[in-house]
C-alpha cells in the first residue's frame, strides 16, 4: 500500500494529523485529507511537501 502520513508544521514542529491519507483535495485555503479508513480532516493550510518516496505529506497555515 502507498498511504502516506500527514503532519502540519506547528510551532516550527511537525505534528501528525493524520495516517494511511490515501486523498488529500484542496481548494482555495482549504485542504482536505481522507485516510483508507474514511476518517477526514479539513483544514486552514497549504502543502508545504509531498514526498512519495517517504510516503510523507508536510502541510503548514496559510501565511496572511
Amino acid at each position: 500500500m502507498c498511504e502516506a502520513t500527514a503532519y502540519l508544521i506547528h510551532d516550527g514542529k511537525e505534528e501528525l494529523v493524520l495516517e494511511n491519507v490515501d486523498e488529500l483535495h484542496t481548494q482555495g485555503d482549504t485542504v482536505t485529507i481522507i485516510n483508507l479508513f474514511g476518517d477526514q480532516r479539513i483544514l486552514e493550510a497549504q502543502i508545504k511537501m509531498i514526498s512519495f518516496v517517504d510516503n510523507r505529506i508536510v502541510l503548514e497555515k496559510g501565511i496572511k
